[in-house]
């Protein structure tokens, strides 16, 4: 039972392009995938949170199905899932979303 997937008005699947495929056939690399992906997954969450909707990421295993079901092409790979929509009247942040690690853990300034 995953009624945050059930119960979303929508499904966002991210896909990443593993690599091209020109005109003729013929594929070449594409560069800084995960990290493109990242970047513009994260971009998107917050895009969605400055509407107003909420979104919970979430990573089916295996995911080899999202791609025939979306009917993506097979350089595209399936990353992951947003439901997305507004939240709850009950909705409530877990506990461990709200421990945070202090600065001196995640940061290092060289001067």
């Amino acid at each position: 039972m995953k009624p945050h997937l059930t119960d979303a008005p929508w499904l966002i699947v991210v896909f990443a392009q593993r690599f091209g495929v020109t005109e003729d056939g013929a594929r070449y690399k594409n560069y800084y995938v995960p990290e493109s992906v990242g970047i513009a997954t994260g971009m998107l969450i917050t895009a969605l949170h400055q509407a107003g909707l909420c979104c919970l990421e979430h990573t089916p295993n295996p995911m080899k199905f999202l791609p025939d079901m979306c009917g993506r092409p097979a350089e595209e790979k399936a990353v992951m899932i947003l439901p997305v929509g507004y939240p709850a009247e009950t909705a409530t942040v877990p506990e461990a979303a709200k421990r945070k690690k202090r600065r001196a853990q995640v940061l290092t300034v060289f001067a």
